[in-house]
């Protein structure tokens, strides 16, 4: 672990209502917390304490009732529009907990999508996508619609779609939930190995404990408030990933 390591994603103060008076509920309460570049962060907590709610704000899919959001040195709300759905098409990938696969495109053409929006020209995404649908193990399947797809082969789709633009911030909402114990490693091994990397992070929603020997930092949530943030001791790490 980097000591020095710079801050990727700094919340402060972080609310989120949703509804208006009486019906108003406040789902997170005055969030602070800091992703560190280089590391993945696991974000645990029981069932409806606001995770998702949390990730969506910092990949800017929701915006926050009140409170501050910086990624990688950008105050999100200082964006223009425009700019900030700029921002996340090039720099945050997002895997779904319910994968949300284009049912019209196969497997491979769906993983080419954020090259696409990015402006690749079609020949070179669909290559790009190849080589990733390739790392999860889904070569086979690659020309397969997600409707001849079982819930763990669109879940690594999905992977390989956040993947493959080579974001600098990838969330992840549940990444393991629908895999097998050899297949969750080997998509923890690929997620692991973007948030070792230089300018970048990974947050992770898990409530599979098995998944956690590959993160750096382990928040825990409780009734929409970060309630304990701490690193995982080295002797605990995953004995594929040597530590620094």
């Amino acid at each position: 672990m980097i000591a020095s390591a710079a801050v990727a994603v700094s919340c402060r103060q972080v609310v989120k209502d949703f509804g208006d008076g009486d019906s108003r509920l406040r789902v997170l309460h005055g969030i602070d917390l800091d992703v560190l570049e280089g590391e993945m962060t696991l974000l645990v907590g029981p069932s409806g304490c606001g995770k998702t709610t949390l990730i969506s704000i910092i990949a800017d899919l929701l915006d926050p009732t009140a409170g501050e959001i910086d990624l990688f040195g950008t105050r999100q709300s200082r964006l223009p529009r425009t700019k900030r759905i700029q921002f996340r098409a090039r720099h945050i990938g997002f895997v779904f907990q319910q994968y949300n696969l284009l049912p019209a495109l196969t497997a491979h053409e769906n993983v080419a999508v954020p090259l696409l929006i990015n402006g690749w020209r079609r020949s070179q995404a669909l290559e790009k996508a190849h080589l990733l649908i390739n790392e999860v193990g889904l070569e086979s399947r690659a020309r397969n619609f997600p409707s001849q797809l079982s819930g763990g082969q669109q879940q690594r789709v999905a992977i390989a779609r956040a993947l493959v633009h080579g974001p600098k911030l990838l969330v992840c909402d549940e990444p393991t939930a629908a895999l097998d114990a050899t297949t969750g490693q080997v998509v923890m091994e690929l997620i692991r190995r973007v948030a070792v990397q230089p300018g970048r992070a990974v947050i992770v929603v898990t409530h599979d404990s098995r998944v956690f020997s590959f993160g750096d930092r382990i928040a825990r949530m409780d009734d929409g408030r970060i309630v304990d943030v701490q690193e995982v001791e080295p002797a605990l790490a995953a004995p594929h990933e040597p530590r620094s």
